[in-house]
């Protein structure tokens, strides 16, 4: 037990230092704005040390920080494949395809009030099919490479997109529209220079849904079937063989590279969209 009063005593000190942080003199500058998150982070991951080996939890149940690290460390070659397998080239190829693909049909949906009332009402229907019904299916189709998992991704991405874009497309006033054709711009040059600008944060808004949803496609369609290389495999067959700290080792990797990606993500859209009044405190 003294391993847990230990624990609660690490989450006073962490919580009270990330307080005097927060709402300090310096609260506003990027250090104390890194600081606060990697303390709360590391202190939840003393508290999970201290408090899983003072009450002595099994292994199998939930392993300690320090085995998962080890486990990671032990398996870097093997964790290296599956990243390449599962992120690389299965969310990855499917994310930029399924996202395209949603794009240039986000366009001709906005030249055509038939696509727009006929296929998304249809985006609505797709959105709400569960992946483990259609990933099995996917998987039959195309394999079980990392094209079946890419074709997941595509239809996991696609529909969120679209619905994305064409909203932000739809952004722009009349009037603004309306001054675009007393100037005669064409529809080309009334997209690049007005309509695409304003839809840019609904844009981005879905690049950072699909983001995560890719991951979670890629892995979950791993389930049902792949060679010997994925996270969702490793996490599947580690789970057979109680290697609680290889699970949890794929799981750690599954997380940083979602959170990589959507961290890519959110940075191209502060640089893109920096006059938006969501990136100038609203002024």
């Amino acid at each position: 037990m003294t391993l847990v009063i230990f624990a609660v005593l690490l989450w006073a000190v962490g919580f009270g230092v990330n307080v005097v942080l927060a709402n300090g003199p310096a609260r506003d500058t990027g250090a104390v704005r890194l600081a606060v998150p990697l303390i709360f982070g590391l202190t939840i991951l003393g508290m999970w040390e201290l408090i899983v080996r003072g009450m002595q939890v099994s292994t199998v149940i939930l392993p300690p920080p320090s085995l998962i690290a080890a486990s990671f460390a032990e398996n870097l070659g093997t964790l290296w494949g599956d990243f390449v397998q599962t992120i690389l080239k299965g969310a990855l190829s499917g994310y930029i395809f399924g996202c395209g693909a949603a794009f240039v049909t986000a366009l001709l949906v906005d030249r055509s009030d038939y696509l727009r009332r006929g296929l998304l009402p249809l985006g609505n229907f797709m959105a709400a099919l569960p992946i483990v019904g259609t990933a099995p299916i996917l998987v039959m189709w195309f394999g079980f490479g990392w094209q079946s998992k890419a074709a997941v991704v595509v239809l996991m991405v696609y529909f969120p997109m679209l619905v994305n874009t064409v909203a932000g497309l739809s952004e722009t006033t009349s009037m603004q529209r309306d001054l675009m054709r007393t100037y005669a711009a064409t529809w080309g040059q009334t997209l690049w220079t007005l309509r695409l600008p304003a839809a840019l944060p609904f844009v981005f808004n879905g690049l950072k849904i699909c983001s995560t949803l890719a991951l979670i496609g890629a892995i979950v369609a791993e389930f049902f079937g792949s060679p010997t290389l994925g996270l969702g495999f490793r996490i599947s067959t580690s789970i057979g063989q109680l290697d609680l700290g290889m699970v949890w080792s794929a799981i750690l990797v599954s997380a940083l590279s979602g959170t990589v990606f959507y961290g890519l993500v959110a940075l191209a859209e502060r640089r893109m969209t920096f006059w938006h009044a969501s990136h100038r405190g609203g002024r």
